[in-house]
């Protein structure tokens, strides 16, 4: 039996239902729009005319609703649906076959950047490596690099390797063969990695060190919970840089594939500008991207 707690937001039009366990990697924000084809819980959700969104991610699926209706009227509800659903979908998603290679490949928003995800973790933090030259500490990028030349930057984080690729190639033509180049490297031993990875509380020390104010802190959590996780799982990072009070302007650090994608200021806005504003309506009306 799956057991789910119902737990309030800080938005009145948002709940939580926790599970005792991490349901997917990554997130999903989904709306009456999304292709939810292979996601029977949203299927069976949005069976509910008054659900709006959804979102998915960690331990916990939150649900917007319509102000047309009450939670003490339909939260148990759902509630039960999703026990449900979690014991026919514990991972979300239907059910599908294994893959036979350690490592997989995602595509990114960015169509430079290539994500290969290793079953396996890869290390506590990331690092970026931006050349061929800087690649000397970085073993399993220095391997990349010299195999292909059409590598332009790594970035290694957690269980997944970032490539970004140049305009010689297309990855519909090379996917397989660095993919294939990735699981060998990793599964005959090879070193990931001379030098510490940067942590990800802290991706530019100096600022993302600082203590942050209450109105920052409280922007940085609804980052963490719902944001990160999705972009994450893109190949790329997220972090609060600064808030600028009189503007109610959110800034961000994009890294990985974010960095340079052209889909990212698209991200910036549609996404993660829509979740904040709906969150934290009185602090954020406008993210911008400080590199980009």
């Amino acid at each position: 039996m799956r057991t789910v707690l119902i737990e309030p937001t800080e938005n009145p039009k948002v709940m939580k239902f926790v599970a005792d366990y991490n349901l997917i990697p990554g997130s999903l924000e989904l709306d009456r729009t999304s292709d939810v084809s292979e996601i029977p819980l949203a299927q069976e959700l949005f069976n509910y005319p008054f659900v709006e969104r959804i979102f998915i991610t960690a331990n916990f699926v939150a649900v917007a609703k319509q102000d047309t209706i009450e939670w003490e009227h339909v939260a148990e509800s759902l509630k039960n649906v999703i026990e449900d659903e979690l014991l026919a979908n514990p991972r979300i998603y239907l059910q599908k076959k294994k893959e036979m290679y350690q490592i997989y490949s995602e595509m990114t928003p960015n169509p430079n950047v290539m994500k290969f995800v290793s079953s396996k973790l890869l290390m506590e933090g990331f690092v970026e490596v931006k050349s061929k030259e800087a690649a000397e500490e970085v073993p399993l990028a220095a391997a990349i690099f010299n195999e292909f030349d059409f590598a332009k930057e790594i970035f290694i984080s957690d269980n997944f390797v970032a490539v970004t690729k140049d305009h010689s190639v297309e990855w519909h033509e090379v996917m397989i063969t660095v993919r294939a180049l990735i699981a060998d490297y990793l599964q005959n031993g090879g070193e990931i990695s001379k030098i510490e990875p940067q942590k990800h509380e802290n991706p530019v020390e100096k600022i993302i060190n600082r203590d942050y104010t209450d109105d920052e802190q409280k922007i940085s959590d609804i980052l963490n919970e719902y944001v990160a996780p999705a972009v994450e799982n893109d190949g790329g990072k997220i972090s609060l840089m600064e808030y600028d009070e009189s503007t109610k302007t959110a800034k961000m650090l994009l890294q990985g594939a974010c960095s340079g994608c052209p889909s990212s200021t698209a991200t910036l806005k549609n996404g993660i500008e829509n979740i904040l504003k709906q969150f934290v309506p009185d602090l954020v009306e406008k993210v911008e991207a400080v590199n980009g």
